[in-house]
């Protein structure tokens, strides 16, 4: 048994052709590739920081410092975007790798993702931290930023394992999770690179049904039989419709300056926009049922090719003694 397995493990490794050490090196290149990759369409910007309110010194926005996160109040959503969207591209990438140590080769992607966001972090809130206004609403509001940060890095981490899983059911979790992040990413990137008339309108169209185009897709892969596939269904269509709205809120509450630091009265705004734009009015119905059409047709459609390719397979031919 013992030689069984070694020969299995044999030819396992030369099935994949890559030693551990070369596994190890190539998921932690994915990971910081896919780093840079979501930090991009703020890198190509010139990456200077955002006009700052507090900031310490009148400035013009061609004169404020390199930062390689855009860290403002104004930029929250596409901060969560551009920190979750390399990392599940990474995640993506080890799923089609499919290294043969799936943990080890989690492990060193992870920390190359961490590598560069890490790294990205810690300069630019150096960079803003130097920069602002010394007072204690300053404070607060690097406090509130840097725990807004770590948490997008975090989800990044979650995303990548999630989509990087070998289980169907998972990764189709994975792209639920993701679809709106990604929506809002690609809005960021088109925004910075628009020419100085503007974004052409249809692409807003675009980024507000892409997610559901995205789930439905994902939905269609991973089929709803077994049964307990039906709960990948229903969180994937419960998270297409809160995950916007939260954006949303978010957007909404920490943009309004008036309210910066006044904890009760941006919960109390946050919560008059969640039940808002969560009921019939905030829009999320269409999106949700797009979805579901997209992911019931397509599951379908590849059920029934699934039955004629397994009709078209030859029978099996009796063998004689």
């Amino acid at each position: 048994m013992a030689n069984t397995g070694l020969g299995v493990a044999g030819s396992g490794e030369r099935r994949y052709g890559r030693t551990p050490a070369a596994e190890a090196a190539t998921a932690a290149l994915l990971g910081v590739l896919g780093g840079i990759l979501g930090l991009a369409p703020w890198l190509i910007t010139g990456a200077q920081l955002p006009v700052q309110n507090l900031w310490g010194a009148e400035t013009q926005p061609r004169d404020m410092p390199l930062a390689l996160l855009p860290l403002s109040q104004y930029r929250s959503t596409t901060l969560v975007a551009l920190l979750t969207v390399g990392a599940s591209a990474t995640g993506l990438a080890l799923r089609a790798l499919r290294p043969a140590r799936r943990g080890a080769a989690a492990a060193c992607a992870v920390g190359g993702v961490l590598l560069v966001h890490g790294g990205a972090a810690v300069q630019s809130f150096a960079v803003l931290s130097s920069g602002l206004d010394p007072e204690p609403r300053s404070s607060i509001y690097i406090a509130g930023l840097l725990g807004g940060t770590i948490a997008a890095i975090a989800a990044g981490v979650v995303a990548l394992l999630v989509l990087a899983s070998p289980s169907r059911p998972v990764a189709a979790l994975g792209v639920g999770l993701m679809a709106v992040p990604f929506a809002s990413w690609l809005a960021a990137a088109a925004a910075f690179l628009a020419s100085p008339g503007g974004m052409p309108i249809f692409l807003a169209t675009v980024w507000h049904w892409l997610p559901a185009v995205l789930v439905g897709a994902a939905l269609s892969w991973c089929g709803f039989k077994p049964s307990a596939r039906l709960w990948v269904w229903a969180a994937d269509l419960a998270l297409l419709w809160l995950v916007p709205t939260l954006f949303t809120s978010v957007n909404y509450v920490l943009g309004t300056r008036v309210y910066l630091g006044n904890f009760s009265e941006m919960a109390v705004l946050s919560r008059e926009i969640l039940a808002a734009t969560l009921g019939p009015a905030g829009g999320a119905g269409p999106i949700v049922l797009l979805a579901l059409a997209v992911g019931l047709v397509g599951a379908l459609f590849l059920a029934v090719l699934e039955r004629k390719s397994r009709r078209s397979e030859p029978a099996p031919q009796g063998g004689g003694g």
